[in-house]
């Protein structure tokens, strides 16, 4: 009997990160924290999309010729979520240490 083995390859493009400190745009940032923390606080000129909508439905959001700032909470969930928006296509870039980099300069 022969066996048949497939390997899926996955590309997976460098991620864009930079301090959220040193965001210089006031366009286009997104916090994808749950619409109560976000109510709390968040970055001048933020729009709230939760992860899981933004996952889902990216193109109700997202247009792949623009430029997208993001951010959570600690950085590492919208590290992810730029990872796979990246993968398919989005021109993403990950704050890094999310709000409470910011709420601590």
């Amino acid at each position: 009997m022969l066996e048949v083995h497939i390997i899926k390859w996955v590309i997976f493009f460098m991620i864009s990160s930079i301090n959220i400190n040193e965001l210089n745009e006031t366009n286009n940032i997104i916090d994808i924290r749950n619409k109560e923390i976000y109510n709390k606080g968040h970055l001048p000129g933020a729009i709230n999309i939760p992860s899981e909508r933004i996952l889902l439905y990216p193109d109700k959001y997202l247009k792949k010729q623009e430029k997208y700032y993001i951010y959570c909470q600690h950085g590492q969930t919208s590290y992810n979520i730029c990872r796979i928006l990246s993968n398919i296509g989005y021109n993403v870039v990950n704050l890094k240490g999310g709000y409470n980099e910011y709420k601590n300069k």
